[in-house]
């Protein structure tokens, strides 16, 4: 199997709002919407977008046990694990197990997370 497909469209616009899903544990914070997922895999692209003022804080840091891409979209967040503000462009490419977060955002942030959960560490 693969991951899903979509023809274009533009998640950003306000007409798909609501399509957007919240974060567990993160409502009012953050909400996630999920652009293409393998379900025999679990590989999944997805946005999540912290809204203006979220801060994460109390959950502290994460790291897990597959490799993941990220992209800023729009915005600014805040990675206290590595003490830098990520804006609009920023990408990152994190091998399993690498610490990142608590994040925390002044303006809001959107960003695109691609995540291979089946390419766990040994």
């Amino acid at each position: 199997m693969s991951k899903s497909t979509i023809t274009y469209w533009n998640p950003l616009l306000p007409v798909n709002g609501g399509k957007w899903q919240p974060i567990s544990g993160l409502e009012g914070m953050a909400e996630e919407l999920t652009l293409s997922i393998d379900q025999e895999t679990g590989e999944y692209t997805r946005l999540t977008r912290f809204h203006p003022g979220a801060d994460t804080a109390a959950f502290g840091g994460k790291r897990h046990a597959y490799p993941e891409e990220i992209f800023i979209v729009s915005g600014r967040l805040y990675d206290e694990a590595f003490g830098v503000w990520l804006e609009t462009g920023h990408y990152a490419s994190r091998p399993p197990g690498e610490l990142h977060g608590p994040f925390r955002t002044d303006e809001g942030c959107v960003v695109l997370e691609v995540s291979f959960p089946n390419r766990t560490q040994a």
